[in-house]
């Protein structure tokens, strides 16, 4: 066991200094949570993706057949590629800025802030003797989708008693979201059929396809706005569309065989995702494919899923939430666009929230930042989960 006990901001240094776009590899950075738990006496279980290049970690401190809660974080970030960062983004950086102390770095905020704070608290959670076992899970992919939680999710409930609750801990200035809106993402590809600009008559125009395809989830996108209802309480309070990557054509003189294009919508818990894909679908099939097809039969059109997350539902008699209302003393709960990992923990039948250190304004942007302040009101919120925690009581 260390001597002395490592401060968030110390831990949140090594874990920024972890390249973990997306797009990469997150062993270094669970190997050192690893090491950093071994170091206390506690073991973790990995949950690998297919190829073993990425991995789920969890972690239990207290009774592991007791019911516990779960503090839950990605280990993963958005790219920093064409950002205008001031300063090297995979290097934690401190600066004192209008009264107070931000800590700039990619993943400051979203989220390595809270796996920072859970982590400097591992010594005072071994040291109460839980009676309520608190675990500790990070998982890997939620940015491009939430791809990886599901495997630790089906392998915790195997493996542990059912947890009662999770704490998803997403930037939200340490106040309780119940509900965030879903993702539904996308990949259409049109093939056309290349030809000398010139003679139009002779190919088929991917592109011009693609266009229309996109102004048609346009239509889609009004019409949900036209429906939004201000009562349910998101900002905006609508199911949203978004396109947003599209490739297609070689040059300016040629017919563009090839178009493909990113588009997801991100639904309200309430909405009817499979009659939004039903009806692009029917579009697709009455008013595209056959006018394609006529042009040229060896033209073609496909889609296929690029993410699927449900909304977070509100539940008023939530465990998580009353929980969770009792350890910040708040009175209001709050509703979040974004879509989090805590949708599929609730589908698993796991109370589930966010509550988390920073705010999401900052994510996702050149010089992300967190405040230092909220590392440390984070920590007061798991000192206060710790004290309820060692006495095994009930959810209040």
């Amino acid at each position: 066991m260390p001597d002395t006990p490592r401060t968030a901001e110390e831990i949140l240094v090594d874990l920024v200094a972890f390249n973990t776009v997306s797009a990469y590899s997150n062993l270094e950075l669970i190997e050192y949570i690893e090491t950093y738990l071994v170091g206390y006496g506690i073991g973790s279980v990995r949950v690998a993706n297919d190829d073993g290049s990425k991995t789920n970690l969890y972690a239990t401190i207290g009774p592991a057949d007791r019911a516990g809660v779960v503090l839950s974080g990605h280990t993963d970030v958005v790219p920093v590629a064409n950002q205008p960062w001031e300063t090297d983004p995979f290097e934690l950086t401190r600066r004192f800025v209008d009264d107070e102390i931000r800590l700039y770095g990619r993943g400051a905020a979203d989220m390595k802030g809270f796996i920072a704070a859970v982590m400097a608290m591992v010594p005072e959670f071994i040291e109460a003797d839980l009676q309520t076992p608190i675990h500790i899970a990070c998982s890997y992919d939620e940015e491009i989708g939430c791809l990886g939680v599901g495997r630790m999710i089906d392998k915790m409930c195997a493996d542990l008693a059912r947890p009662q609750l999770v704490v998803i801990g997403e930037p939200t200035s340490m106040q309780i979201v119940t509900a965030h809106k879903g993702i539904q993402g996308f990949r259409t590809e049109i093939t056309g059929v290349a030809a000398h600009s010139s003679a139009p008559h002779l190919g088929v125009n991917a592109i011009n396809y693609a266009a229309e395809i996109i102004g048609f989830l346009g239509e889609l996108a009004a019409g949900k706005q036209a429906q939004g209802d201000p009562a349910n309480g998101f900002n905006p309070p609508f199911t949203t569309f978004n396109v947003g990557q599209i490739q297609g054509g070689e040059a300016l003189n040629i017919i563009p065989e090839h178009c493909a294009f990113n588009w997801e919508f991100r639904p309200v818990p309430d909405e009817d995702t499979a009659a939004i894909k039903a009806r692009f679908d029917s579009f697709i099939a009455e008013k595209i494919e056959p006018r394609l097809r006529a042009e040229n039969p060896l033209a073609t059109i496909t889609t296929r899923p690029l993410a699927a997350v449900p909304a977070l539902r509100r539940d008023d008699d939530s465990p998580a939430e009353r929980l969770a209302r009792h350890l910040t003393g708040a009175n209001t709960t709050h509703t979040a666009a974004y879509v989090a990992e805590a949708s599929q923990f609730q589908a698993s039948g796991i109370p589930a929230v966010l509550c988390g250190p920073g705010n999401i304004d900052q994510a996702h942007q050149a010089n992300e930042w967190i405040a230092l302040d909220q590392l440390d009101e984070c920590a007061a919120f798991l000192r206060r989960l710790l004290n309820w925690a060692a006495t095994g009581a009930s959810v209040p």
